[in-house]
């Protein structure tokens, strides 16, 4: 299996990659992103990219996938609409409708988040646009579309944030993670079964369009 990662620098997308560089399956991944990931593995293969709209340059290497996992994706704090929805939906359609060209046949998982709007009509400014994105690429031709909405995600391996916010709270928090991962299993994921997760679906499909937290601890309780 050959996968394109979005993202692979945020802490989704880093735990993602650690999955895909550890499966067997998984034969090469190229990593797309506005930074490097600083890794090197023999299946890994980078291109930076400042603006990510633009996608046409380097198409001739977006051919012969059979997976994309988006993660890309920002913190609306601070952020106006306009902005929010250029890195969220403009970049997420012009990445999906690309590859859905170049590869027909790919599986696109979009990590999204708890509490998308999937009317498009709600105040949350976020949830909205996250919502927007969802319902545009669930439309999109591929042979597997699949959303992503976890909720809690706990980072393991020495994964981090890079929302200082986050990272924080991520820090003060640490004591409670085996505690709120055992109570609250419908809400809490970690960065592992995440990544698993994702090739769970690029590799048997998604049991339904719209997944969460518990349905990604579900897909990989048998490997947990």
């Amino acid at each position: 299996m050959n996968v394109v990662l979005f993202g692979a620098t945020g802490m989704v997308g880093q735990g993602v990659l650690r999955e895909c560089l550890l499966a067997p399956d998984v034969h090469a991944v190229l990593a797309i992103g506005r930074n490097a990931t600083g890794q090197s593995d023999l299946k890994l293969k980078e291109i930076v990219r400042p603006d990510l709209l633009d996608l046409s340059p380097i198409e001739s290497q977006l051919s012969g996938f059979d997976a994309c996992f988006f993660c890309l994706g920002v913190a609306s704090a601070g952020m106006t609409e306009a902005n929010y929805r250029r890195v969220t939906f403009d970049i997420t359609l012009a990445a999906a409708t690309t590859l859905v060209r170049l590869n027909p046949g790919m599986t696109f998982v979009y990590v999204s988040g708890a509490g998308a709007d999937s009317s498009e009509r709600g105040r949350v400014m976020w949830a909205r646009v996250r919502g927007e994105t969802e319902n545009a690429v669930l439309k999109l031709p591929f042979k597997t579309a699949a959303v992503i909405r976890p909720a809690g995600i706990i980072p393991l391996h020495g994964i981090t944030s890079r929302t200082p916010l986050y990272r924080a709270a991520y820090t003060l928090t640490r004591p409670l993670w085996p505690v709120l991962y055992k109570a609250f299993p419908q809400f809490v994921t970690t960065t592992e079964r995440l990544g698993r997760g994702l090739l769970q679906i690029a590799r048997h499909g998604a049991p339904k369009p719209i997944l969460e937290a518990r349905d990604i601890n579900a897909l990989t309780a048998s490997n947990a």
